[in-house]
């Protein structure tokens, strides 16, 4: 059985990809990772779908064993991705798929070379700030905070495999699927050149 495709999402608050990935879900055979978190369940957050619930000392204590691809605190409260779960998806051939910012996403590419990456982004920034501004749950100032580290986060895009530009929904999908499918079939192909190589076909 072959392993499954680890592929990873990044893109600045804003850019549309949980939209962009729960259409590109209908039809793909993906698991969305679940992340873990030292913060209190919530009414209808339920274990292993909502988050993986943990002490603030289990989740140190998963710190000190390299346990997280990457981990982030945010209002007090650890989140992180664990390396265990996605592995044994993967090996298992389930293809998953990671939402997580880009140092994240440099992290995963270190541990786990042959994952796919994938940066999702606005057309520009004025788009970005409109989306931003349309959501109307946050402050100018938090806006302004997120735009100034989108325009950090654009300087990575030459570290993932594709760039998808989030301009109109159905392209974005389709973009998305177009890279995964050229993904598969380049691992495909250097698949079959190994076992060539190695005689084994």
């Amino acid at each position: 059985m072959s392993r499954g495709m680890l592929l990873v999402l990044s893109g600045p608050s804003g850019s549309g990809k949980g939209t962009v990935l729960a259409e590109f879900l209908r039809e793909e055979d993906f698991k969305v990772s679940v992340s873990a978190t030292s913060r209190k369940p919530r009414p209808g957050d339920e274990e292993g779908v909502t988050y993986f619930f943990k002490t603030r000392e289990e989740f140190e204590h998963m710190i000190e064993c390299n346990e997280f691809f990457e981990y982030a605190v945010f209002n007090g409260n650890y989140y992180g991705t664990p390396k265990q779960n996605v592995m044994e998806c993967l090996n298992e051939g389930n293809n998953v798929i990671l939402e997580i910012e880009v140092q994240g996403a440099m992290q995963v590419r270190a541990a786990v070379p042959d994952a796919v990456l994938v940066f999702m982004i606005p057309p520009d920034k004025d788009v970005l700030r409109q989306r931003l501004e349309g959501r109307q749950t946050e402050e100018r100032e938090v806006i302004d905070q997120r735009l100034a580290t989108a325009l950090k986060e654009v300087e990575y895009i030459d570290c993932y495999d594709y760039v998808v530009i989030n301009d109109e929904l159905d392209k974005a999908v389709a973009d998305l699927r177009s890279a995964v499918g050229d993904a598969r079939e380049k691992r495909k192909k250097n698949s079959e050149f190994i076992k060539k190589f190695k005689g084994e076909i």
